[in-house]
């Protein structure tokens, strides 16, 4: 079993120069994350930001708040392990202009999706719980994520909701289009 190192409430490390994670871990992950203000928690395989390979599992909460963003200078993919999500991408005015209906492999959806460097996106969590391994450019740098003016910061705000809602809407219309 690798060691975990706690850096916050929503944020473990794992410690062993040889990481391998079992269904152990990801009970670990999903028993914490309704314990976070912001439904979601993670643990970092990589054992710092410099490095050049970042690879996460994280864990979401239904109704958890993805700040739509870009990443200008990396490119990421996402590899589901549990539970169903919307991963939604967004134009430059924060108009829905595709989606890709994540899922674990078993329930018929993609199971996998690499984003683009410059696509805004956002992910919106069908499942009570979603968890996924998200491997992306290193090293992290918080400037390399651009955050559009028309997505709020506050996960609690009412332009949040409103823009949540917005959104909703949008990828039931494009359902409906799609279908």
């Amino acid at each position: 079993m690798t060691q975990i190192k706690t850096l916050n409430q929503a944020v473990y490390v794992a410690q062993d120069s040889i990481v391998s994670l079992s269904e152990r871990d990801v009970n670990f992950l999903t028993s914490r994350v309704g314990q976070v203000d912001q439904k979601r928690v993670r643990l970092c395989v990589h054992q710092n930001i410099a490095e050049k390979l970042q690879e996460m599992l994280i864990a979401l909460e239904k109704g958890s708040y993805i700040r739509p963003a870009k990443h200008i200078h990396k490119e990421e993919s996402m590899h589901v392990i549990q539970g169903v999500a919307d991963l939604v991408f967004l134009d430059k005015k924060g108009c829905v202009r595709d989606i890709v209906f994540l899922g674990t492999l078993a329930s018929g959806r993609q199971f996998f999706c690499r984003i683009p460097k410059g696509a805004c996106h956002t992910l919106l969590i069908r499942s009570k719980i979603f968890v996924f391994h998200e491997v992306a450019e290193g090293p992290f740098r918080r400037s390399n994520t651009v955050f559009p003016p028309w997505a709020p910061e506050d996960q609690n705000s009412t332009q949040t909701r409103k823009l949540m809602r917005r959104i909703e809407t949008e990828v039931k219309n494009f359902k409906r289009k799609c279908s």
